[in-house]
C-alpha cells in the first residue's frame, strides 16, 4: 500500500491530479544547476524553456550550485533568447571548487562575437555577482509559493539544498529551512549518483560529499534520483546538433554544445532524463524502483535500501531508452516561442 501511494505522489508531480477536462495548473519548478560542467545542464534548460511555452512548469528560480559568474551570465543570455529574461538566478560563495570559468563551454559562448565585434548574444542584466546568495533565492521563492505546490529539480552539486536545511528564519519567511522545504515542496528530482556500481562515485556526489549525504538522509519530502547509468545508456546524436536547427540563427545552447568537446560527439542525458521525469514521467519513460533510503558513503558511492523510507531511483527499458530519446530530439528541437532572432 505504501508503495501505492508513492507512486501516486509521484504521478501526481509529473502530471495535475485536477479533472483532465480543466487545463492544469503549470507545476511550480525551481532548477538548480551546475551550469557549465557538463552541456547536459544547458540541454537540460531547453527543455524547461520548452516546457513553460507549453504552459505545464512555471520557472520559479535557477539557483546555481557552483562558483563564478559564467554561468549565471550564460543563463541570461539562455533567458534572454528563449524570451524568459526574468526567471530570477542566485548564486554560490564559497562553493564547492569545481574547475576554473575559464575552460566551461558557458565562457566560450559569452565571448562570442558577431561580424562587428559585438557579443553574439544578447543579455538583460548586468551584475552578475550582485545577484542573491542561491539559498535566499531559496528562502524567497518558497516563502512565497503554495504549501506543497514546488517540484525542485537539482542536476548539480547538493550544497544549495544543505545550506537551505541548515537555514534559520530571516526576513522571507519564520520557518527554518527544513521546516520550509517540507510545507512547500512537492518532490525532489536529482541527478545523482550511480545505483548501479556502488565502485563507480559519481561526479555531482564526489564534489561535495557532506552535502550529498545530507539531504539523501535529511531532506523532508520523498525523493527520486536519476541515477548516473540511466543518462549513460541515452545519448543526445550529434547528428541533431549539426541537422535540425535551420530554423534558429545563432543558438547559444547549439553553440555550447559545439563548443564543449570536439564535433561531432553525442553526449550523455543525465540532467535531462531528470528534468523529463520531473515534468512528464510516466511508464512509457522510466521505471521506478521500490521505495527506500539512499545512503551516500564516506567516499562517495550512493547504495540503496529497499523498506522504509521515500527515496526511488530510476531505471529504464530499452524500450523506455528509445522514447526519452526521441522525446528529448523532439523537444529541443522545437522552435521556442518567444527566443530573439
Amino acid at each position: 500500500m505504501r508503495r501505492i501511494v508513492f507512486l501516486a505522489v509521484l504521478l501526481c508531480a509529473a502530471v495535475s491530479c485536477a479533472d483532465r477536462s480543466e487545463a492544469p495548473a503549470p507545476m511550480a519548478v525551481i532548477f538548480d544547476t551546475d551550469m557549465g560542467n557538463d552541456i547536459d545542464d544547458a540541454l537540460a534548460l531547453d527543455m524547461l524553456y520548452k516546457y513553460a511555452d507549453e504552459g505545464r512548469i512555471d520557472l520559479l528560480a535557477i539557483p546555481v550550485n557552483k562558483e563564478g559568474l559564467a554561468a549565471p551570465e550564460f543563463l541570461d543570455v539562455m533567458g534572454t533568447w528563449y524570451g524568459y529574461p526574468d526567471v530570477p538566478v542566485g548564486i554560490i560563495r564559497d562553493g564547492a571548487d569545481c574547475g576554473a570559468d575559464s575552460t566551461s563551454y558557458t565562457r566560450k559562448v559569452l565571448d562570442m562575437k558577431d561580424g562587428n565585434g559585438r557579443p553574439l548574444f544578447a543579455r538583460s542584466h548586468a551584475g552578475y555577482g550582485d545577484y542573491p546568495e542561491s539559498v535566499d533565492l531559496y528562502r524567497k521563492v518558497l516563502s512565497e509559493a503554495e504549501d506543497g505546490s514546488v517540484t525542485v529539480v537539482s542536476v548539480g552539486f547538493s550544497t544549495n539544498l544543505a545550506r537551505l536545511l541548515e537555514s534559520e528564519a530571516d526576513e522571507f519567511s519564520p520557518l527554518s529551512g527544513r521546516e520550509l522545504a517540507a510545507r512547500k515542496v512537492k518532490m525532489l528530482y536529482t541527478m545523482a549518483g550511480n545505483i548501479a556500481d556502488t565502485t563507480h562515485h559519481e561526479y555531482n556526489v564526489v564534489i561535495d560529499i557532506p552535502s550529498a549525504q545530507k539531504v539523501f538522509a535529511e531532506w523532508p519530502t520523498p525523493v527520486i534520483t536519476s541515477p548516473f547509468e540511466l543518462g549513460a545508456q541515452i545519448k543526445y546524436p550529434a547528428s541533431s546538433i549539426e541537422n535540425d536547427f535551420s530554423w534558429a540563427g545563432p543558438h547559444p545552447a547549439v553553440e555550447a554544445y559545439k563548443s564543449y568537446m570536439q564535433m561531432p560527439y553525442d553526449r550523455e542525458t543525465w540532467d535531462l532524463t531528470a528534468v523529463l521525469a520531473a515534468v512528464e514521467g510516466g511508464p512509457e519513460y522510466f521505471t521506478v524502483s521500490p521505495q527506500g533510503t539512499i545512503t551516500v558513503t564516506d567516499s562517495g558511492a550512493t547504495v540503496f535500501g529497499e523498506g522504509d523510507g521515500d527515496r526511488a531511483y530510476l531505471s529504464v527499458t530499452p524500450e523506455q531508452a528509445e522514447n526519452i530519446k526521441a522525446r528529448i530530439v523532439s523537444l529541443i528541437t522545437s522552435e521556442p516561442a518567444g527566443y530573439r532572432r
